[in-house]
């Protein structure tokens, strides 16, 4: 029992006893075998490319150790926290490193493993260094360029799925749509998603969904692995066919970390299947509670719009409450209005008439000034003219002469002899005629006197 061995005895065909060898308990072989590594190998020195690298929360670190010459050989390998913690950086998927260690087996599942105490890069490997040049002549091209990516729809109805029928993804993104967007339809269009197969199968697959062009995005999904075991997803062809592909890509392969030249190419890139699932359809239950709170402001905008309404009605109401105060009112103005109106019209009625009192009485003193002034102008010219009236001279005792056609004779040169004249005195006239003309000489000047 102490070397987990049982002897084990059976009786041959004569009934005698025959001796088996031992059996091994799983326990004491898996002890037995760990012992034999620790004691024929000790501490040993492994060059290899990292593959599947993760950090557990407790700080230790999990990957394998592929061979690097392309055997397919592969050795699981754990770094504990402490280890760990001297890393200056941790590796990546398809590093080329070189650790040293102590093999052990893992009894729980009788694995084989390096229990790795130091680590050191050595290159970058050559699935690696692959990867890198697709990246770069890809890239170059201008498959990944930012131009080319278009808008995710907003509220898509029908969501396509490429991945694995029978792999967790697909169960895991219908999950999530389900709970997330229980109204919108799900197309799964299965395809390999590893192996030598399953870039052709997912090429296909990405074809069948734009030809049938019934879904409003397409998501290409798979679960986390090594840089081999997502090595489908960076297939030249893969990528340049999602890249042209017609109905927007959503890229959700691997876990966070993982990284894939379709995760550029594509429209949108998740960092999980689940994610991109999430990133596509918008909670209902947000959706719903936004709804809520957008219908919630409509009604306070149209409770306060028909407060506002109502304020005005009653103020209408209490102004048309009773009409007779109206029209009370409008009486009281109209009133006050007639009122200003006949005394303006009094005022102005009296101050016309005093205008024209005051304008008569102007043109009375006007009119009688100028009728004396008149009166007196009429006198003096009455005067002037009696003072030279012919009739006034001859009641002195003078007649003047005049010819046959009433034209008086002023000058006696004038008259001829035996022209008929007419003496016309102040009593009365007479007929004449002239015998003779003496014209008078004028009598001569007197002498001028001059000083001597």
């Amino acid at each position: 029992m102490g070397c987990g061995r049982h002897a084990v005895s059976t009786w041959d065909d004569s009934g005698a006893a025959v001796a088996r060898p031992a059996a091994w308990t799983v326990a004491a072989l898996l002890l037995a075998v760990a012992d034999a590594l620790s004691a024929r190998f000790g501490s040993v020195t492994v060059r290899g490319e990292v593959s599947g690298f993760t950090r557990a929360t407790s700080g230790h670190c999990y990957f394998s150790l592929k061979d690097g010459e392309g055997h397919g050989a592969s050795l699981r390998c754990v770094m504990f926290r402490r280890q760990a913690g001297l890393l200056q950086s941790l590796p990546r998927e398809g590093q080329q490193v070189e650790v040293r260690g102590r093999l052990s087996l893992y009894e729980p599942r009788g694995e084989l493993q390096l229990v790795v105490e130091s680590l050191q890069s050595v290159g970058a490997g050559r699935l690696y260094e692959e990867f890198l040049r697709l990246k770069a002549r890809l890239e170059q091209a201008g498959w990944f360029d930012l131009a080319r990516k278009r808008p995710l729809p907003a509220h898509p109805r029908v969501i396509g799925v490429i991945t694995s029928a029978s792999g967790a993804v697909w169960h895991d993104v219908v999950t999530t749509l389900r709970r997330r967007a229980p109204h919108v339809r799900v197309i799964l269009y299965p395809s390999l998603v590893q192996g030598g197969e399953a870039p052709a199968a997912l090429r296909a697959a990405l074809a069948l969904a734009n030809a049938r062009a019934e879904v409003e995005v397409i998501l290409l999904c798979r679960g986390g692995g090594s840089l081999e075991d997502l090595w489908a997803f960076n297939d030249e062809q893969l990528v340049m066919a999602v890249a042209q592909s017609p109905i927007p890509v959503v890229s959700g392969v691997g876990h966070e970390t993982d990284i894939t030249l379709t995760d550029w190419a594509a429209d949108l890139r998740a960092p999980t299947p689940t994610a991109a699932a999430e990133l596509v359809s918008p909670a209902r239950d947000e959706l719903l509670q936004m709804l809520e709170v957008r219908a919630q402001s409509m009604m306070r905008r149209v409770h306060q719009r028909l407060d506002e309404a109502a304020q005005r009605l009653d103020l209408a109401g209490l102004r048309l409450r009773d009409p007779r105060r109206a029209l009370q009112s409008q009486g009281d103005r109209l009133r006050l209005a007639q009122q200003r109106l006949s005394g303006a019209l009094q005022g102005e009625s009296q101050r016309l008439e005093r205008q024209f009192a005051d304008r008569r009485q102007r043109w009375q003193h006007l009119v009688e000034r100028t009728l004396r002034e008149a009166s007196h102008e009429l006198g003096l010219r009455e005067a002037r003219l009696k003072s030279v009236d012919p009739r006034g001279v001859l009641s002195r005792g003078y007649a003047w002469i005049e010819g046959a056609e009433g034209r008086p004779i002023v000058s006696a040169a004038s008259l001829a002899v035996g022209e008929g004249v007419r003496a016309v005195w102040a009593d009365g006239t007479a007929q004449a005629c002239i015998t003779a003309v003496e014209p008078q000489l004028a009598p001569p000047l007197p002498p001028r006197r001059t000083r001597g």
